[in-house]
C-alpha cells in the first residue's frame, strides 16, 4: 500500500495545494463543479489515514476524474455518492493507491524473519519431545502479518524464503486497503521483469503461467478481474500452488480498530507505509500492532522509520540492518 510522490514534509502542508498540480489537469474538474482539492485530501486522510503530499495532487485529481467519468458522474455528484456507494468509494481508493512493490525488497528483513521461524521450529520440536502431555490443540504455527502488502510481492517473498528452508509450520497473512491490490496478490501472477529479483534458491517456487485453455471457468473470472487491474506488462509466471496453502490475503484498513485476524502474530512486518501517516496516527497504529504481537514476537519497520517510537512494552533490538522491535511485556 503506497502512494507515489515526495512525503518528506507531511506535517507542513502547502497553503495553496492546487498550485502543485498541473493546471491542464485541474481545468476540467474546476469548470462547473466548484472543485476543492483540499476537501478531497481531507477525505482520503479520514478514510485511510494517508496524508497526500501536495506533489501528489496530480495523481489524486486523475483518480477523481477517472472515477467520476467511469460512472457518468460530475465531481460534485461523485462527492455525494462515495459516502453511499462502497463500490465507488473502493474504486477511488484503488486509483489513489499504488499497488506495486518488489520481490525481496529488503533482504536483511526477510533473512531476519526466516531465522526467527527456524528458531521457533527448533523450540517447538524440543518442547514437544520433552512434554509427554503436549497439547495437540495448541497453535504451533509461526504466524507472520505483512501489513500494507500491496500486490503481494513482500508476502510471497517471505513464503519463498521460509519454504527454501523446508519450513512448513507457518502461515502468512498479507493485508492492504486496496481491493485491487489484494485481488492481484491472491492470483500470484507477475511479469518476467520481476522474476529476475527472486534469488536462485527461491526460483523453485514459481512456474510458467498456464495457457488460457488450461484455466478452468471458475478461475477465469478472477483472472479477468485481475488483468483489468494490472498496469504492468503481460504476466509470464505464477507462484507455485504448494506455497498458496501457507499464504492468505485480506482487505484491511490499518486505521480501523478491528484486526484482520484473531491470531496473535510472531512477526509483524510493516515497512514503507507509516511515512504516509501523521505522527499521532503512526503511534496509534504501532500501539495496535504491538497488541497483536505475541510476547517475545517482533515488529519490523523500514530502516529509519518511526524512530520517535518509545513504547513501554517493546524494546528495540540492536541490529545493523533491520529496524526491529521485540515485545517484552503485555
Amino acid at each position: 500500500m503506497t502512494i507515489e510522490g515526495d512525503v518528506n514534509n507531511l506535517t507542513q502542508p502547502d497553503n495553496n495545494p492546487i498550485t502543485a498540480a498541473k493546471p491542464s489537469l485541474i481545468k476540467g474538474l474546476l469548470q462547473g463543479d466548484g472543485f476543492d482539492v483540499q476537501q478531497w485530501q481531507r477525505y482520503i486522510e479520514q478514510e485511510i489515514g494517508f496524508v497526500l503530499p501536495n506533489v501528489q495532487l496530480q495523481w489524486l485529481i486523475n483518480a477523481i476524474e477517472h472515477t467520476a467519468l467511469s460512472h457518468g458522474l460530475s465531481v460534485e455528484q461523485l462527492w455525494y455518492q462515495i459516502s453511499k456507494n462502497n463500490e465507488i468509494r473502493q474504486q477511488l481508493l484503488d486509483k489513489v493507491l499504488i499497488h506495486e512493490s518488489r520481490f525481496f525488497r529488503h533482504m536483511p528483513s526477510i533473512d531476519f524473519v526466516t531465522k526467527c521461524a527456524l528458531q521457533h521450529q527448533r523450540q517447538k520440536l524440543i518442547a514437544t519431545s520433552l512434554d509427554s502431555v503436549h497439547d495437540s490443540n495448541s497453535d504451533n504455527l509461526f504466524r507472520i502479518w505483512s501489513v500494507g502488502c500491496a500486490s503481494g510481492q513482500e508476502t510471497w517473498s517471505l513464503a519463498m524464503s521460509l519454504a527454501s528452508e523446508r519450513l512448513m509450520n507457518y502461515r502468512i497473512l498479507g493485508t492492504d486497503v486496496s481491493q485491487q491490490a489484494i485481488t492481484k496478490a491472491r492470483l500470484g501472477q507477475y511479469d518476467k521483469r520481476q522474476q529476475s529479483l527472486i534469488p536462485e534458491a527461491c526460483q523453485q517456487f514459481i512456474q510458467p503461467l498456464r495457457a488460457k485453455h488450461d484455466i478452468n471457468q471458475s478461475h477465469f473470472n478472477q483472472v479477468s478481474t485481475a488483468k483489468k487491474a494490472m498496469t504492468s506488462t503481460q504476466t509470464d509466471w505464477q507462484i507455485m500452488p504448494t506455497l498458496q496453502n501457507y499464504v492468505s490475503f485480506a482487505l484491511h484498513n490499518i486505521i480501523e480498530q478491528k484486526p484482520p485476524t484473531l491470531h496473535l502474530q510472531n512477526v509483524i512486518i510493516c515497512q514503507n507505509m507509516l511515512l504516509y501517516f501523521r505522527k499521532f496516527d503512526q503511534r496509534d497504529i504501532l500501539a495496535r500492532l504491538s497488541e497483536h504481537c505475541v510476547l517475545g514476537g517482533y515488529i519490523i519497520l523500514a530502516p529509519g522509520e518511526a524512530l520517535f517510537w518509545r513504547p513501554s512494552n517493546m524494546r528495540r533490538i540492536a541490529h545493523p540492518q533491520v529496524n526491529v522491535w521485540q515485545k517484552i511485556n503485555v
